[in-house]
């Protein structure tokens, strides 16, 4: 087998699950699209949006001649706020969210790829620009959902849990993050910390398998992390219960404080429920972070 030969297999391997995705990322936008709509607005940018007619309140320089000259009252040009439209994606591939705690359901990391894309769709749909954490920039138009695709679908995980990268991100943008959030609270805090203190809205989906809520384990058991790394075996696992959801609530708690110190938005969504829900949930939270 020549060079070529394989490389064009192992291309073709990667972008078999690419149709599937892109399907169900589309049908999924689709149960929130009658809804959604373009949130430009005016600001500061580079692209002319409309006119307007000037007010007492608006300088000189802002008023636009040319088009003043052809009516009897003056006209501003207004362009579009470019920041403000521009909406990044971190979506969590870590190990930990190949996780499922039944065959029939998904892995957490089935659920926040599908998230991402179908969101990507509805705001390339609605003329915004997107990107994805950490090298894929924002830009608009359809023909971004493929390399968006393409860059979720052939993330190989390495550690256990996952943490956001510090990239720089375009000031008063926005952004999306989809995790179990069960790594680094450190790393997670200084990244929502230094985005918000650049003007950077933001929303959190905290993705979990209702098995890590429920911790139904009885009596001998042994827990590893997915990568093996880390291992504990008990005789009386429903010993371990209440210590467990106590954890457990406690980092719920950390990422409430977090939104709430931010300004950002946070839901808990489970596999086993409607991913339509998240969604709307996700589109409502940067429709309504747009006027702010």
């Amino acid at each position: 087998m020549t060079l070529s030969t394989t490389l064009r297999a192992q291309a073709e391997g990667l972008a078999t699950p690419l149709p599937a995705l892109l399907a169900q990322a589309d049908q999924l936008a689709a149960s929130v699209l009658p809804g959604a709509h373009g949130r430009k607005r005016a600001g500061y940018g580079d692209e002319f949006w409309q006119y307007r007619q000037a007010t007492s309140g608006d300088w000189g320089a802002r008023i636009d001649w040319r088009r003043s000259g052809r009516a009897d009252v003056h006209f501003v040009r207004e362009t579009e706020w470019q920041a403000a439209q521009a909406v990044t994606l971190w979506v969590d591939q870590s190990q930990a969210m190949q996780f499922t705690g039944d065959k029939v359901r998904a892995p957490k990391a089935d659920r926040a790829r599908l998230l991402g894309l179908a969101l990507a769709v509805v705001l390339i749909k609605g003329g915004e620009r997107v990107g994805l954490m950490p090298d894929l920039p924002a830009r608009a138009g359809r023909a971004q959902l493929d390399p968006l695709a393409l860059h979720l679908v052939r993330a190989e995980p390495r550690e256990d849990y996952g943490t956001p990268p510090d990239a720089l991100l375009p000031t008063h943008s926005q952004v999306v993050f989809l995790s179990d959030f069960l790594g680094d609270p450190g790393q997670l805090e200084l990244c929502v910390a230094r985005a918000a203190d650049r003007g950077i809205r933001g929303a959190m989906v905290q993705v979990l398998d209702p098995v890590e809520e429920e911790f139904p384990y009885q009596g001998r058991s042994i827990f590893e992390s997915m990568t093996g790394a880390l291992r504990h075996e008990t005789l009386r696992a429903n010993d371990l219960q209440a210590r467990y959801r106590a954890r457990l609530a406690e980092r719920k708690d950390m990422l409430a404080g977090l939104a709430r110190t931010t300004g950002w938005q946070l839901l808990t969504h489970h596999t086993d429920q409607p991913a339509s829900a998240a969604l709307m949930w996700l589109w409502q939270q940067l429709d309504a972070g747009r006027g702010r």
